[in-house]
């Protein structure tokens, strides 16, 4: 999964999300090195859709948070709640992933598109992270899940660094859920940010198209 271009802006106060439901929980992880922060950056005016046909994550977390960055023309600046989803390791099948970018001068639109894991060997992650602004998928199972943790004291999966807390970008004490494992298929996602700490994309392939919707991106 390649990482977003993002633009800057400093941000001093927002609300923590609250994830609302166990089915929240159903998002699949993007991979960033232990110890970082999940978005320290200013996110991109951009969302891209990630689809795979399954994942399977071993010490999972999830948390509220917000992204911060600039529209997408760079006039404004923009708070995103995020639900962050986290895995101390992955492995994902048939993965794709896309971005549309438009192109003013010339009214027209490219997608970015790669896909990955597709010829029997797995896309495998280290230390993943994801915040993700929507999510679907045909069936979620997660074993010895807790549900209502505070975010600074999961044991499960990564949690939040403490310099989110001083950011406003976190909250210890903030609604949090993990489980020992999550097995997700059929996944489709929208998301702000992607990074990747170890991140081995077997069969990789990147290509550009013309125009956008479900020709051109992942779905």
């Amino acid at each position: 999964m390649e990482s977003q271009v993002r633009g800057g802006t400093r941000w001093k106060r927002f609300a923590v999300v609250m994830v609302p439901s166990v089915a929240a929980t159903a998002a699949i992880g993007v991979a960033l090195a232990q110890g970082a922060l999940a978005a320290s950056f200013s996110v991109s005016g951009q969302e891209f859709k990630v689809r795979a046909d399954k994942l399977v994550g071993h010490g999972f977390t999830q948390y509220g948070a917000v992204d911060t960055g600039k529209s997408l023309d760079g006039k404004k600046d923009e708070a995103h709640p995020v639900a962050v989803s986290a895995f101390n390791s992955a492995e994902i099948t048939n993965l794709c992933q896309s971005v549309v970018t438009p192109i003013p001068f010339l009214g027209e639109e490219v997608t970015l598109k790669l896909t990955a894991g597709n010829k029997g060997k797995d896309v495998h992650a280290e230390q993943l992270y994801i915040d993700v602004a929507n999510l679907d998928a045909d069936d979620a199972v997660f074993s010895k899940m807790d549900i209502g943790v505070a975010a600074g004291s999961a044991t499960k999966g990564p949690k939040p660094n403490p310099d989110e807390y001083k950011q406003n970008k976190a909250s210890p004490f903030g609604f949090a859920q993990q489980a020992d494992t999550a097995t997700l298929t059929g996944v489709r996602q929208t998301a702000w940010a992607t990074t990747a700490g170890t991140f081995q994309l077997s069969n990789l392939h990147m290509g550009l198209s013309w125009g956008s919707g479900a020709k051109h991106e992942c779905y």
